[in-house]
């Protein structure tokens, strides 16, 4: 009997920028599949940077990371794009909306690069746009709100819309940068809740990065990237 791959898996991962010292270097850390992990680190820990690695963006200077059993580092960059545009959803703390276009127009933008999320939203809702519609709604901005532009949207709307993007098509990785940061706590409370659903509901693995450890206590584990770093305890 084979065991399946982790959604998320690094070994070894070491990474400095040009003529700095080593920033990150991290033994090992596995994301399984519906594991919701949250993973607190300090302004400056490398956290942002992590992300980038975790997604292919950049590459480490030793070490491996698999996204579903492939090694990011084995494959040309186009095959990196390919493979996380399909498997990987991102929710970023400035949430990167396009402000000429709707909101629907949005939440389907990964769906135009991504043929297998495409096919996943299709499959589930009938069509794209039912799939961002019905995302919405869950998010509750539906209604009048669909025909608005994005900059005419509240902070909290604009983050909801920013989930559905990461959400549409059931990406198995979603993997938020400090989302909540701009949202005072009630309306943070609220906005995990809705998250955590809507990563249920989509079977996806969510990787929560922020410097707020109230949020902690939401999620199934736990990690400090300090303690995870042997690079920042080496100080």
């Amino acid at each position: 009997m084979t065991t399946a791959a982790p959604v998320l898996e690094l070994h070894d991962l070491r990474f400095a920028w040009p003529g700095q010292p080593l920033l990150l270097d991290v033994p090992h850390l596995r994301l399984e599949a519906g594991e919701r992990l949250f993973l607190q680190g300090a302004s400056g820990s490398g956290k942002s940077t992590l992300l980038g690695l975790l997604g292919g963006v950049q590459m480490p200077q030793g070490g491996r990371v698999c996204l579903l059993g492939h090694e990011l580092g084995r494959l040309r960059a186009g095959q990196r794009d390919r493979l996380r545009v399909d498997h990987s959803g991102f929710l970023f703390q400035q949430f990167n909306l396009l402000p000429f276009l709707d909101l629907c127009d949005n939440v389907t933008l990964p769906c135009r690069f991504s043929a297998l999320r495409r096919q996943r939203a299709c499959q589930r809702h009938g069509s794209v746009n039912a799939a961002a519609h019905a995302l919405l709604a869950r998010l509750g901005l539906d209604g009048a709100l669909l025909a608005r532009r994005v900059d005419q949207l509240s902070i909290g709307q604009q983050q909801r819309v920013a989930a559905a993007r990461a959400l549409i098509g059931q990406p198995e990785l979603l993997i938020a940068d400090e989302p909540t940061s701009a949202l005072d706590a009630q309306a943070r409370q609220a906005f995990i809740e809705l998250l955590l659903e809507e990563c249920r509901a989509a079977g996806a693995s969510l990787l929560f990065v922020s410097h707020d450890h109230s949020l902690a206590g939401h999620f199934t584990r736990c990690l400090d990237l300090a303690t995870l770093n042997h690079a920042a305890r080496s100080l």
